[in-house]
């Protein structure tokens, strides 16, 4: 049976949908079952994406270099699953755990089934695994492509070393063990498909998919303006490291050349190619008016130029936990940023810009570890169609709040403030969205680690509106307030509070 690309669009994005339900169902984490921070995804044989789910970006976009690194090392098998998370090798950040399976059908490998899920920690200097360290050693547990299973039975070296290594064992099992239920579960969803159409009807389907993404994209990119423009912005961390960006455009291609940014650093504020990636797959999919299938083909028509030992750009051993949550906002704001003087009236302003990252962890009075890793809402920038939402997740990162119940019942803390921070939109013909505002109490010590930025500058606003207030985190110590230096981890004891003001967004338009 032959049905229409988009047809089978649509069935291979519900693979990976209903493998994030059965991620979503079985695991045991806070920051998965609740904030959903993970993300699922279908490749072909030759490692190309083909289709994923709804999650999140900064994910998906890095999925195109992911199955590549492991045939690079590793030969997949029926049964096999490869698991990794090294940065450097086909990851994203070292919480970003990543599990792949092949899919074969009488012999022949199709494709791939791939899903990545932050883990709230994976050992090293500071719980949550994101703050406190010099280099990539210190930041946690790093695996290049390892066998986590052959021809279906587990490989017990693979899981003691992870969990051994991690503060909070259970919790790194039961989501683990979730990310291997979802593989499962997509498994049978893909050999459904291949049973209704046939495996060559299959194929042929991911391939086309594959070209038709690269063929909206060339559209897409004739239909703007042939031009070369530029922007940067800096980054909250040690030394303000800046990020530069040139787009050119012209007969149907992109080039996004990011020379001149700075060199990587010590500490984690460095992120890689990968992650680059996607940023560029994101912000193509933002501007377009018409949806481009989620594939490799979108990315065909694209030049990405990167000096390498960059900030952007990095080679081990550099830290890259913030990197992937801090920079890889930065970079989507000055790509946006330059487009937007090619594309005047189409781009909004800035958006928050930041995860604001809140990571706190310690050991109840009754020998139990707890660790909790959540991102927080801040303001969009308004567009030339409105304004911006207020207290939402933005660009790279799509995931939900922690519900309050949840975290006063699995952890030792009271959240004593949750709401939008009013008035911290900026100005404009379209204000920026509101930050928000949570404050935390502790009832057990802890440590704790505020990982941000736009705290000295607010988003800036576009065609002449204003720029957003910038974010604020504040600690109160034995009764005493004062602001927290971003990713620096600070020691909290009963009664103590930590409390985020998150950025509002940029206006548009001359208020």
């Amino acid at each position: 049976m032959t049905l229409p690309l988009s047809v089978h669009r649509h069935l291979f994005a519900s693979v990976a949908e209903e493998m994030g339900e059965a991620l979503r169902l079985s695991a045991i984490s806070p920051n998965v079952k609740e904030r959903l921070d993970f993300s699922c995804a279908l490749l072909d044989g030759m490692g190309r994406l083909v289709a994923h789910a709804a999650h999140i970006p900064v994910h998906l976009g890095s999925a195109h270099m992911t199955v590549p690194a492991v045939l690079a090392e590793l030969d997949p098998g029926p049964g096999d699953i490869v698991v990794l998370n090294d940065p450097h090798r086909g990851g994203t950040h070292l919480n970003d755990v990543t599990v792949v399976a092949p899919l074969f059908h009488r012999g022949r490998r199709l494709g791939f089934l791939l899903d990545r899920a932050h883990h709230a920690d994976v050992g090293g200097a500071e719980p949550g695994s994101m703050g406190g360290a010099r280099d990539l050693s210190e930041e946690g547990i790093c695996m290049g492509p390892t066998w986590l299973a052959r021809r279906g039975r587990n490989v017990k070296s693979a899981w003691d070393g992870f969990l051994g290594a991690v503060r909070d064992p259970e919790a790194g099992r039961g989501d683990l063990l979730a990310q291997c239920a979802a593989l499962h579960r997509g498994g049978e969803r893909f050999a459904d498909l291949v049973h209704r159409f046939g495996s060559d009807e299959v194929e042929r389907a991911m391939s086309g998919l594959v070209a038709h993404g690269e063929k909206l994209t060339a559209a897409l990119l004739r239909s703007w303006p042939v031009g070369e423009a530029e922007a940067r912005d800096r980054l909250d961390g040690p030394g303000s490291p800046e990020i530069r960006c040139r787009v050119k455009l012209g007969r149907g291609r992109l080039t996004v050349d990011f020379t001149g940014t700075s060199p990587q650093a010590p500490g984690s504020w460095n992120t890689h190619r990968a992650v680059v990636t996607s940023a560029v797959f994101y912000v193509l999919q933002s501007l377009s008016p018409d949806e481009i299938p989620e594939t490799s083909g979108t990315l065909a028509r694209v030049t990405l130029k990167l000096s390498p030992g960059s900030l952007v750009s990095s080679s081990a051993p550099a830290g890259v936990a913030l990197g992937n949550v801090e920079t890889s906002q930065r970079i989507v704001d000055v790509l946006l940023q330059a487009l937007g003087k090619l594309l005047p009236g189409v781009v909004p302003a800035s958006s928050q810009g930041t995860m604001n990252n809140l990571l706190f962890g310690g050991i109840r009075a009754d020998g139990r570890p707890f660790v909790h890793y959540e991102t927080l809402g801040g303001g969009a920038g308004g567009g030339p169609s409105g304004a911006g939402a207020s207290a939402v997740q933005v660009h790279m990162t799509n995931t939900r709040n922690t519900p309050v119940e949840v975290l006063e019942a699995e952890l030792p803390v009271r959240v004593t403030a949750l709401g939008v921070r009013r008035g911290s939109g900026g100005r404009g013909r379209h204000r920026g969205g509101d930050g928000m505002v949570k404050e935390v109490e502790f009832l057990e010590p802890a440590r704790v680690t505020v990982a941000a930025s736009r705290r000295r500058q607010g988003p800036p606003g576009a065609r002449g509106g204003r720029a957003g207030a910038p974010g604020l985190d504040t600690a109160t110590l034995d009764g005493k307030s004062t602001p927290l230096e971003p990713g620096k981890p600070v020691d909290f004891q009963p009664g103590d509070k930590v409390r985020l003001a998150t950025p509002g967004g940029g206006g548009w338009g001359r208020p």
